[in-house]
């Protein structure tokens, strides 16, 4: 193990990969697997440390891992020297400060931190004729400790000789000055320690010193060092109960576990049912019943300890008698607060997002149901004064998505017709009701006036008072009104894109007269503007999904509309508005889209009539 760690620490210097592709995973799968295997973790624990040891020290993950690899992929003694440590350098008489090691000493303490047992780095104090005189700590793993109780980083910056003076004057002190001047790795003992036996390995880093010690026998309890480093990183610990004499043995982790003073002992029985929340009894009385019945009790219940609640798993057995009378009661006490909160969380969640689903799912049906009773789609044209419609809705990609398009298209009482396409922003049951409420209000309007631009002002009113009650209320829309007797349309637009106009076979867009989005402006006012419209025309009035993309220019949708009308006008002039429409495709798949085609038609002598005649 001792061998390991040195080179661990050789392993942080520089050193890179080029290959961040397939060798790069590899290298970092191979380093997980020998970190999870020597710190004895799950895999994906593993993996955490590692990208924390590059964060915390800035450097890059393969980086780092081909690092480890080097650190713990060492099998031979022998090869263990680590030359590449042997600098050449000569002794000095003070302690080498750490800024001599900042480049890969904090990583070093990083690869302690996760290591079982008791390992600490040390830099060397010599006096004028070179002889070490003491050690002075740099990195300490959590297990190493002090006859004061002194542990893990608490020893960073102490002298050996005021917590060990009797190593000075022990063969091993001797060993340790030659492992510093040759750089050979020395194993040293079995030799006693207090009530401990103990092996120490030493390896020189640099000009520092590492030294390992493993512990042979076992502490009270049975819980050797590499066990308590196992606690740690399960975040468990275990216990005994000796029924006969009454003692009860805890580890160290589940002091830790309950935040206990270990001088205090064990909880009583008492003390432990104070910790425990009375909703869990039922749990806690079938485990009770369970463990009577000469059963392993594995039960999850929660505790408060110091004011907080935790989730504690407890597994549970023992060893009977023939009668299978219980004598000594060991279990495993694992805390999982993090695990059990995680799942409450994800529970939570999963709640949330099945709630709002079912609500979003009431929600599009009945957008759905608003906007086919509020938008009808014809079977096919729609026969008005000189004019043939047709139209066509697109709905978005996804058929919940129910959006705020429409459109309009009537004659009016002087025989003219009154065309018109509009956007409600957003989808949903706000969008078809706005939606509803514009093309309700348009038909109504229509009544008084037939003036596009007035037509839009009033619309723009309502849109306001909308806004006032639903913020950030966005909608644009389009009205024209074309008068057969004239061959001619006026128009105006609120934030819409431009009508499109197919003539002798070139489509392109109209200079739109100036007019704002709808609800933006209190008083706005909207421009007219006029456009012979004859026979042999195609108009297009449609919503932004057919040219707009947030991945493209404007400018390339209308550009790819304006081409497939072209291609099918010149291949079939006088086709069927519906198939002209069918070959257009909505440049934006997540938006709905409306388009309305009108053609001027022959034969309007009898609709001409009537308006003349003022019918």
């Amino acid at each position: 193990m001792g061998q390991a760690y040195a080179a661990a620490v050789e392993s942080l210097r520089p050193s890179a990969t080029d290959d961040p592709g397939e060798a790069g995973r590899l290298t970092v799968e191979r380093a997980v697997g020998l970190l999870a295997g020597r710190a004895r973790c799950r895999l994906a624990e593993a993996h955490r440390h590692l990208l924390r040891m590059g964060a915390e020290e800035g450097r890059d993950l393969i980086e780092v891992a081909s690092g480890v690899i080097r650190m713990l992929d060492v099998s031979d003694p022998d090869t263990a020297a680590i030359s590449g440590l042997d600098t050449g350098r000569p002794p000095v008489v003070a302690a080498e400060p750490v800024r001599r090691f900042a480049p890969w000493l904090g990583m070093v303490q990083r690869v302690l931190d996760v290591v079982p047992g008791m390992a600490s780095f040390f830099t060397a104090e010599r006096d004028l004729s070179g002889r070490l005189v003491d050690l002075v700590w740099a990195a300490a793993s959590p297990e190493a400790v002090a006859p004061n109780g002194l542990r893990g980083t608490q020893l960073l910056g102490l002298r050996i000789s005021a917590h060990f003076p009797e190593a000075l004057s022990s063969d091993r002190w001797q060993a340790y000055q030659h492992v510093l001047e040759t750089g050979v790795p020395a194993v040293l003992g079995p030799f006693r320690h207090g009530a401990g036996l103990y092996t120490v390995r030493a390896h020189r880093l640099g000009e520092g010193l590492l030294l390992n010690w493993t512990r042979h026998d076992e502490r009270p309890g049975g819980v050797n060092e590499r066990l308590a480093g196992t606690e740690r990183l399960g975040n468990l610990g275990w216990g005994e109960w000796d029924l006969l004499s009454g003692e009860i043995y805890w580890s160290d982790q589940v002091y830790r576990i309950y935040e206990r003073d270990p001088r205090l002992g064990p909880l009583n029985q008492a003390e432990s049912e104070a910790l425990a929340l009375p909703e869990d009894k039922p749990l806690r009385d079938a485990a009770r019943q369970a463990f009577e019945r000469g059963e392993r009790v594995d039960v999850t219940t929660r505790v408060r300890v110091g004011g907080r609640i935790k989730h504690l798993r407890t597994v549970a057995d023992a060893s009977r008698d023939a009668d299978g009378r219980p004598l000594r009661i060991f279990g495993i006490v694992q805390d999982v607060t993090e695990r059990e909160t995680s799942a409450q969380r994800l529970a939570e969640v999963e709640r949330q997002l099945d709630e709002q689903r079912r609500d979003l799912a009431a929600e599009h049906e009945l957008a759905g149901k608003l906007q086919r009773i509020i938008l009808p789609l014809p079977d096919g044209p729609i026969e008005l004064p000189g004019l043939k419609v047709a139209l066509r809705y697109l709905p978005a990609g996804e058929k919940s998505l129910v959006g705020g398009d429409w459109y309009h298209a009537a004659e009016l009482r002087d025989g003219s017709v009154l065309l018109a396409v509009g956007d409600v922003a957003g989808h949903g049951t706000r969008a078809a009701k706005t939606m509803a409420q514009l093309r309700h209000a348009l038909r109504a309007l229509a009544v008084t006036t037939s003036d596009p631009g007035e037509l839009l002002g009033h619309l723009n009113s309502l849109t306001c008072d909308l806004e006032r009650e639903t913020p950030e209320l966005a909608a644009t829309a389009i009205v024209a009104r074309y008068d057969p007797a004239r061959r001619e349309i006026v128009w105006a637009q609120a934030g819409h894109p431009p009508p499109l106009l197919s003539r002798g076979g070139s489509t392109r867009p109209l200079e739109r007269p100036a007019g704002p989005m709808l609800g933006v402006l209190d008083d706005a006012r909207y421009e007219t503007a006029r456009l012979g419209f004859t026979v042999g025309d195609v108009l297009m009035l449609y919503t932004d999904g057919l040219v707009e993309h947030r991945r493209r220019d404007l400018d390339d949708g209308l550009a790819t509309v304006m081409r497939t009308v072209d291609e099918a006008v010149r291949a079939s002039p006088g086709q069927p508005l519906g198939e002209l429409l069918s070959r257009l495709r909505q440049a934006n798949p997540d938006d709905d889209t409306c388009i309305l085609a009108a053609r001027p038609v022959t034969g309007g002598t009898k609709d001409l009539r009537r308006h003349l005649a003022g019918v």
